[in-house]
Parts: C-alpha cells; sequence; structure tokens
C-alpha cells in the first residue's frame, strides 16, 4: 500500500515521532497508519513521544571552543529535572551536539536535528529519542549559536550558564593570558547578565523607554518638580550615561578590579601581549531562561498512586 507526505505528517501528529522514524514505519507497514503506529510503539518511540509533552526546563548550559580557539559553540539543551542534568551520559550528549554544531554548521535546530552526530553513524534526532528513552526524561535541544573566529568560553555553575564570546586580535587565541582575559570577560557577562556590547549597540527604542520612565520618576520627585526643562535634560543625559555604564560591557566597571573597565582591561592586556584586541560579540544562555518550569505536587502524586 502505497503512502504519501501527508500521511508521515498525520503519523508524526498522532505519535509526536520523528519524520524519519514515520516515514520508515510506514515503509514498514506497507502504508498501513494503525501497523506503522505499533511499529513505533514496538520500538519505544511512541513512548518518547509521551515524554516529549512533559516540561523540559531544567538542563544545561554549554560553550566550548575548538583546540586552536578559532571557532566556539554555546548550546542550551532542556530536561525535565535536576538531577538528570547532572548525568554523566545527559552531559556527554550535550558535548557531542556542541561537536556536531562545531562540524557541521547546522543553520538551527531543525537542520541539527539532520545531522550525523558528531562521531556516531546515527542522527542527531535518532541520538535523541535514544537517550530520551535511556535517560527517561523528556529532553529539547532548544538553541545553539557559533561564532568563527577568536573565541573564548566559558561555563558558570556546572552548566547554569554558558557564555561564549568573540574577538577580533592578532593576538594568538589559544595563548594563555589571551585565554585567562577571555574567561574574565565572560565571567562578567555571566555575573552581571550583560545585555549590551557598547552604546552604539543598544537599540534607541530602549533608550526612549529609559528617559521616560526617568521624566516619570522626576516628576514625582517634590526636589525635581519645578525644576527647569533644561536642567531636567542634563539629569537624564546624565542618568543615560549611567544606564550605559551598568548595561554595556565596555563601559562595566570590571568585577575583578573596580578602578578599571573591560574597555580599559582590554587595552592594557592587548598592549601587555603585543597586539589589539577588540570584543566583536557575545552570547550568554542561561539554563530554562524564559520557560514554564515544572511544579511537582508530591500530595496530588501519591494520592494517584493510591487511587
Amino acid at each position: 500500500m502505497a503512502f504519501t507526505a501527508k500521511d508521515v505528517k498525520t503519523l508524526r501528529e498522532k505519535t509526536g515521532c520523528g519524520m524519519m522514524d514515520c516515514k520508515k514505519a510506514l515503509t514498514e507497514a506497507n502504508g498501513d497508519m494503525d501497523a506503522a503506529i505499533d511499529i513505533l510503539r514496538e520500538q519505544g518511540l511512541a513512548k518518547a513521544a509521551k515524554k516529549a509533552s512533559r516540561i523540559a526546563a531544567e538542563g544545561v548550559a554549554y560553550a566550548v571552543t575548538n583546540e586552536a580557539c578559532n571557532a566556539g559553540v554555546v548550546i542550551e539543551v532542556n530536561a525535565e529535572t535536576d538531577f538528570v542534568a547532572k548525568n554523566a551520559d545527559f552531559q556527554n550528549f550535550v558535548k557531542t551536539l556542541a561537536e556536531t554544531v562545531m562540524t557541521e554548521n547546522p543553520a538551527d535546530v531543525d537542520a541539527l536535528a539532520q545531522c550525523k552526530a558528531a562521531g556516531m553513524e546515527v542522527t542527531v534526532a535518532e541520538l535523541l529519542q535514544e537517550k530520551i528513552q535511556t535517560i527517561g526524561e523528556n529532553i529539547k535541544i532548544r538553541r545553539f549559536e557559533k561564532f568563527e573566529g577568536p573565541c573564548v568560553a566559558y561555563v558558570h555553575a556546572g552548566g547554569k550558564i554558558g557564555v561564549l564570546v568573540n574577538f577580533e586580535t592578532e593576538i594568538d587565541p589559544a595563548n594563555s593570558e589571551f585565554v585567562v582575559y577571555g574567561k574574565d570577560v565572560a565571567m562578567q557577562i555571566a555575573a552581571l547578565n550583560t545585555q549590551y556590547l557598547d552604546a552604539a549597540s543598544v537599540p534607541a527604542e530602549v533608550i526612549e523607554h529609559e528617559k521616560e520612565i526617568m521624566v516619570a520618576q522626576m516628576k514625582q520627585d517634590p526636589k525635581m518638580a519645578n525644576k527647569p526643562e533644561q536642567v531636567l535634560g542634563k539629569i537624564v543625559e546624565g542618568k543615560v550615561g549611567k544606564f550605559y555604564k551598568e548595561n554595556c560591557l565596555v563601559d562595566q566597571e570590571f568585577v575583578k578590579d573596580s578602578s578599571k573597565t573591560i574597555a580599559s582591561y582590554t587595552a592594557e592586556t592587548a598592549k601587555a601581549l603585543g597586539g589589539s584586541i577588540k570584543i566583536v560579540k557575545f552570547v550568554r544562555f542561561e539554563k530554562g531562561e524564559g520557560l514554564e518550569k515544572r511544579q511537582d505536587d508530591f500530595a496530588a502524586e501519591v494520592a494517584s498512586m493510591v487511587n
């Protein structure tokens, strides 16, 4: 019995299994939908699909560079519990994903799923299904980013935060002193949740919004309410300057030495190493950021077991 792409889509919707798994099952079942579902259940893939409906907001954020430090990847992979996030099998899976991104350069998560997993004969999608089965939790590959050029990676608190920083420099990025400097910058981004590289990278609408808040605050302050508009305007500009210092990486005080900014620390390091250094861009992933967290109701769970 022949089957169409629509049949593959229908089977995927019914089981939640991967497109290629559904196609293989329909081929084996000669296009019989019910038989294909049974095949997927027998293979344990439909069981994995049930897990896919469960909330996965734990996991790890991981960042790594290649050996030459001239390319880097940061990735977030989610699981249901923090316990699984500390599992060596799960952590190795995340490292395999990062290596696959490094070598295969997929455009997005969907493209990554179709790549051969690094050092393996299976695709990432197939490996993911296997891990869901063996680990026993829903696992989701949420996001990743890859930078080409000199990079430094930093992972904070065992995977709570992953940071990747990209530089422009003629200094060898694998130089141990450069790596120390780069990790200091990455740790700064992790610790302060830095939003922007510099003043030029802050969107105009963000600054306008901040100014509106500042003006509203001053109007509610009896000491400010009667000041001339010109004076209020200068105060606002001063506050905007403070906003840049707090939120823009190069203008921030260096957390390890408040007498320096990141810009001055960068210039100091460049001089010491005999070359120029420019911070080009960075990415900071925090695990579960913006995701709904799983809420365990143990009383309800016990009651359901009794019933």
